[in-house]
Formats: C-alpha cells, structure tokens, sequence
C-alpha cells in the first residue's frame, strides 16, 4: 500500500554508490588515528601536565601590570562666553568627530607628557629609564664628603627624553565610538603610581588647554594691538584730508545737506511762487482792461465789489438816478432842479470811474513790481546754479575722501573692539573638557591574566604537541599509508538497465523523489451555479459553465494557499522559463480532474497569472464541451491562437483565462498540436502559464511524449475511489515522468449525479 508520509522512491537500484565507499575509508582513517592516539594517551597527558605546568611557571615570572583607567569628557562645543570666538566651532558630526580625535591625541603630545614627567619625578624612577638619585656610589661618597658633579643640561634633556618614550608606551587613549568620552588607560608595576598617573595626565591635559587658549589669546591681543596704531594714524590723516577739503571748496552745510543746497532749493520756491503772483497781477490787470474794453459795469470786478468806497459811491448813484427818474417824471426837462439831479447822477459816474482807474493803475504797479522781482530772483538763482555744478564737481573728490574716512574708521573701530575682546579672553576658560571619572588604584592586575588560563593554554598546547608528534613518527618512521580498497569496492557497478522507450536515468535520478504537495478540494471551497440558466452576455464566464468553482474572495484559504505552493514548486522546476507547463492527470472520472483544473486555473488567475488552460483529453473534451456548449446567449471571442482547426481556436474568457479547445483528430496529431500551440505562445510572450488538462489515463504513446514537454504534474485523485490504488496507478502509467510530480489534490466534491439535492447552494 502507498504511503504519503514518506517520499516516493521509485528508482531503487540494487548498484551500489561510491559515497557509502569513501564514507567507510574516512571512517577507517579516524578510527586508526583514534587508536593511535589512545595507545599514547599516557604521553600525551603527561606532555600536556608539563606544558600546563611550563605556561604556569612562565605567567609567575612575569612582572605583573596594574591599569589605571580616567575618563575624560572632550566636547568639542565650547562654552559660548563671547560673540565670536578665536577659532571656528566644528558644526557637523565628522567635523565634531576630528576635533575630539585631535584633543585625544593632544592627550599624549610631548608638551603634556613632559609636565606629567616633571610633576610626577619620572625622570628619577627606574621604571621609566630614570635613575634612583641616591645610588649607593653616591652614599659612600657622601660619607666621605664627596659629592658627584650635578648632571649638565644636555644629560638630564636626555633621561627626560627617554622617560618620555617609555611613558608614551604605558599610556594608551580609547575613543568611545560615537560618543565625546575619551578613556585613559595608563599601567605600571605599581597600581598606586597607575592611578596617579592617569590622574596626573588629564590634570596636565585640562591645563596644557586652558594655557594654549590664553597664548592664542594674548599672541592675537598682541598682534591686534601693534596694528592698532597704525590704523589710529590712517584714520587721522584721513579725517584731516576730508576737513581741508571741506574748507577748501567752502563745503558749508548741516549733517543732511550744504548750505548752498539748501540756498538752491529756496530760491527755486521763492521763484515759482514770484511766477505765480506775476501771473495774478497780469490775470488782474487783463480783467479791469477788458471790462474798460466792452463798456460793461466797471464794479463788476472783484477789488471793486469789495472796496467800500465803490460801494458808497455807486449807493449814492443809485439814489441820484432814482430821484431823477422821479423828477423826470413830475417836472419839465429845463426844471433847475431836475438840471441838478442830472448834474449829480453824471458826478457820481465820473468819480466811480475815476475810482475803477486807480484800482487799473494799482493792478499795472503790481504787475510791474512782481516782473522786477522774478527778474531778480532769476539772476540769483543763475549763480546759485554755476556755483552748484562747481560743488558737484569737487564734490566727488569730496565722496572719496569721506569714503576712505569711513574705511579707515570702521576697520579701526573692528580692530580696537576685537583687542578689547581677546584681551578679556585672556582669562576666560572656554573648553567645555572636564574629568567625568578620576582614575582609581585597580585592585586586579591587567598583566598577565589568571593563571588558570596560562594553565589551561598549556595544557592544550602541550596535548597538541604530543599528538602531532606521534602522529609525524607514526607516518615517517613507520611507513604508514593509507588501506588498499578491497575486492569489493573494486568490483565496477553494474549498468543500469534502460526501461522500453526510456533512457537511461544518470546517477542524480537515483535520488529519492521529492514528497509533493497535497490539497484538498472540499465542498466549503467552491460555489455551484445553475450553468446555462444565469449565463449572461458579454463573454464567457467559467464560473458559469454549470460546473463548481472557488468561491469569490477568501484569498488566504487552505487551498488556495496549496495550489500557490504547487505553482512555486512547478516555477523551481521550470527554472528559468518565461511560460511554465503544467498538467493534471487524474484517475477515474474524467469530469473531476476537468474542475479540478478548471478551479487550478482560476486561482493562478486570482494571484495576477496570465493562464492559458489547453485541453489536452482527445478522447473526453470535457472543458471543450463546457465552453463550446450549444445555445449560448453571444458567440465566443475567439483569439489568434489554434491548433491547426479554424473551430479550434483559443477563446478569451472574463476571467483571465484563455481556453484552447480540443481538436478533433487521433491522439498523435491531438499531441502535436498542442505542442505547437505552447511553443506558439511562447514565443507571442502573452502568457504566464500553461494548464493542461490531461492527457487521460491511460496514457498512450502520444500522451506520454506530450508530458515530456511539461514542466511539473499534478495528480488527481478522487475520494469516492481508493486513494492509494489510484496513486499507484496514476505512478504506473506515468513511468519516469513520476519525477515531475509536484502535488496531489483529493478531489472530495460531491459526484455530479448527486448535486441536486437538499441543502446544497446554488448561486
């Protein structure tokens, strides 16, 4: 009985395979190597013993290093105390990060190691080079009252300078990555003198930087100051130019402007407004002309209307010419009186005249005075203007010099500032360096390490050694070589045998085949319709062919997460092939292997695939018969792609299927065909992948050489027959092609001549 929890094997083969071979004469190389070693087990612990022993007796005569470790926090952000700064603050990271790598290396320059080795007497310590200082020559001669000669200049700068090497090679400076902490790491025999040290090293450092900001300070107060002098004497002359020039040109005037721009600009309003009463007083001189002129009322015009005088006198005459109207009409033209009134009213006209001519000879003065005073306003204003253009002139000499007045002035204005700054920097600390952990005496020695690991080192060594050497002693002396293979791993494999119409398998075939997949497809995963009744317009619709399909949406079912797993076996299969083949072959029914992939290609074609599903059962046409079904509601879109028969040609779905229906002619041109057709489509690139369903079992020669060309098999397998029989004969009639084999689906729908009954559902 065929089981499924194991891969199947088919391909036994009772040759025996060179592995198992080399397998045995490795092993019998590690088992005589192993017995060696066992025969000299003695030795080899006691040379491991005397090389534990060796490495402990060497790490005793060691002399041990106490390390003394101070932290430091270099921020290369400096306090803000002042405006600007002496040197440019660093802005970015890798900025930030090179001042923090150049103040650790500032750490060990000479200028700071020498302070710490005159603070700390390092010239006079034996450890850094230096000498004791009461040596005991210099005792003896003591006693007797001799004293040596004190040490000349160029000796003692010779043991400072080798405790200055010395001392450089005890200190090293760590950098925390990322991070503005520098690590101190100074050793020496003594753990005391390795925190003092530490300690000693970044006071000097903190004050090695305090003082070279002060020097920066006073060499730039320095510098500023020798040029303030300088500037002042520019700056003066300067001023004392621009004054003389001043004085010279009559340049005269407030802050804003010359007085002659000021003297200009008056006269040119006094001159319009001298314009503009000249004309006022021709304007009224033309008006009393012309009322003269035309005989009109002479008080008609305004000086008249508003002179009292004028308005008595034309009263009077009112009166008069109203009493003589009287009189003219009571008394006779040569009546004394009426002879008077005439006489009144004709006085009183020439006195209004006589009046209306004076305002005429008033309004000529004015006109006459007003000319005379824009005449004169016009000549000054000539030479205000020649005196003008001569100012503009020597004005521009006048700009330059006021120019470099005020160079010279703000250049020693900035300087005398920045004097003032630096030399008030001069005891400002600014570095933002401080000690964040001070170096304490370490209670364990960092050289050499415990004498377990000296042990343990030695001991391995040791057994190492040993072994080795019997090893070497074994195979040189001895002549040792490798065994002979036996009579029977000389014995040549036997050929395999070539199967009817099959070649021959080469060795990778003797592998074991890979489990396939399995899949179920159950009643809660499809969906049936009632076929032809709700087959609508506009298209073929599969899943409206009256067959049962997977249910719309419920991407993550068990099912559909199978058939993905068969297609990505069948993609490794197919290597690198843009259209992969794949087909279904199935026992019993045809029908059930039909739906079966039917729903296969509607779930590649629910994950995006291009499908195109060929039916490839000469003898059944079950999908052909489906799609092609008579009395349809619109013809089939028919494509470009056939098999050699103008009835056969592929039709386009709304699904995103492409069906090819089946030809009808014999089994042999059915294959070719279909072969043509894929290698067609292949070539065109409109598809992802190929479904074939079928051929049908069991399998005839042409069915056989079509499944050749496929790249991955799925079986179908229908629960109401035994699964196992059908398994082994779904193997049987497949022959070597059981390797392509990639997934099995139990096809546990109901039989068609069962589905209508109560309870199932229909949409």
């Amino acid at each position: 009985m065929l089981d499924y929890s194991q891969p199947i094997d088919r391909a036994r083969n009772p040759t025996v395979s060179e592995a198992p071979r080399q397998k045995s004469e490795a092993s019998f190389n590690v088992l005589e190597l192993v017995s060696l070693l066992w025969r000299r087990k003695i030795a080899i612990a006691s040379a491991a013993l005397i090389g534990a022993c060796l490495a402990v007796t060497i790490g005793k005569s060691l002399t041990p290093r106490y390390t003394a470790t101070a932290q430091l926090y270099v921020d290369p952000r400096e306090l803000q105390l002042v405006d600007r700064e002496l040197t440019p603050r660093a802005q970015d990271v890798s900025g930030m990060s090179m001042v923090v790598e150049s103040q650790a290396r500032l750490i060990t320059s000479n200028s700071v190691l020498l302070q710490v080795i005159q603070q700390a007497g390092l010239d006079k310590d034996p450890e850094f080079g230096g000498g004791d200082g009461k040596t005991l020559t210099s005792s003896l001669l003591g006693l007797i009252g001799l004293h040596l000669r004190a040490p000349s200049a160029a000796e003692t700068r010779e043991v400072q300078l080798a405790a200055l090497d010395a001392l450089n090679k005890h200190i090293t400076i760590r950098k925390t990555e990322k991070s503005f902490i520098v690590d101190i790491e100074v050793w020496s025999i003594d753990p005391a003198k390795a925190a003092m040290l530490a300690n000693t090293l970044t006071n000097a450092y903190l004050s090695e930087s305090r003082n070279s900001q002060a020097l920066a300070a006073r060499r730039a107060t320095s510098e500023l100051s020798g040029r303030l002098k300088e500037l002042r004497e520019r700056l003066r002359n300067a001023e004392t130019a621009l004054a003389t020039y001043k004085a010279q040109n009559n340049f005269v005037g407030t802050q804003d402007s010359l007085i002659s721009d000021q003297q200009l600009s008056s006269s040119n309003q006094r001159l319009s407004a001298a314009r503009a009463a000249t004309m006022d007083a021709q304007a009224r001189l033309d008006q009393i002309e012309a009322n003269k002129r035309t005989a009109a009322d002479a008080g008609a015009i305004p000086e008249a209307l508003q002179s009292p005088t004028i308005a008595n006198l034309r009263a009077q005459y009112a009166d008069a010419r109203k009493k003589y109207a009287e009189q003219t009409a009571e008394l006779g033209p040569r009546h004394p009186a009426l002879r008077q009134t005439e006489k009144q009213v004709e006085d009183l006209k020439r006195t209004i005249n006589e009046e209306i001519e004076r305002f005429a000879l008033s309004a000529k003065n004015d006109l006459t005075r007003a000319r005379d005073y824009e005449a004169s306003l016009n000549r000054a204003l000539e030479v205000q203007k020649r005196q003008s253009v001569q100012l503009s002139q020597a004005a521009v000499r006048l700009r330059e010099l006021e120019r470099e007045a005020e160079a010279s002035r703000d250049v020693y204005q900035s300087f005398l500032k920045r004097s003032r700054e630096t030399e008030e920097q001069e005891t400002l600390n600014t570095s933002a360096a401080r000690v964040i952990g001070e170096a304490t005496v370490p209670q364990r020695r960092s050289f050499p390490p415990a004498m377990s690991l000296f042990a343990m080192i030695g001991f391995i060594f040791g057994a190492l050694a040993a072994a080795s050497w019997f090893v070497a002693a074994e195979h040189l002396f001895n002549g040792a070589s490798a065994p002979e293979p036996s009579r029977r791993d000389r014995t040549p494999a036997p050929e395999v045998t070539k199967a009817e119409g099959e070649a021959a398998a080469p060795p990778a075939a003797l592998a074991l085949v890979e489990k396939p997949l399995i899949a179920r497809l159950q009643e809660a995963d499809v969906i049936r319709t009632l076929g032809a009744i709700l087959a609508t317009g506009g298209g073929v619709d599969l899943t409206r062919i009256g067959w049962p399909t997977l249910r719309p949406g419920f991407p993550l079912t068990t099912l559909l997460n199978a058939l993905r797993d068969m297609r990505a076996a069948m993609a490794r299969r197919a290597g690198d092939k843009t259209m992969p083949v794949m087909a279904l072959v199935g026992a019993g029914d045809t029908t059930g292997r039909s739906v079966t992939a039917l729903n296969f290609a509607l779930a590649a074609a629910r994950d995006g695939s291009r499908v195109l599903m060929i039916d490839a059962d000469h003898q059944a046409h079950t999908i052909t018969n489906k799609v092609n079904r008579p009395g349809k509601s619109e013809p089939a879109k028919l494509g470009w792609l056939s098999i050699g028969s103008k009835a056969a040609r592929e039709i386009k779905t709304i699904n995103g299927i492409s069906v090819l229906p089946a030809t009808e002619s014999d089994a042999g041109k059915a294959a070719d065909a279909i072969r043509k057709a894929i290698a067609q489509a292949r070539s065109a690139g409109g598809y992802d992948l190929v479904i074939l369903d079928g051929p049908a079992m069991p399998l005839s020669a042409a069915g056989r050489k079509l499944l050749d060309g496929v790249d991955a098999l799925v079986a179908v397998l229908p629960t109401s027959l035994d699964i196992n029989d059908s398994m082994e004969e779904i193997l049987t009639a497949l022959g070597g092609a059981e390797r392509k084999l990639v997934g099995v689906v139990l096809d546990e729908l109901t039989p068609a001549t069962q589905t209508r009954q109560r309870g199932k559902q229909y949409a």
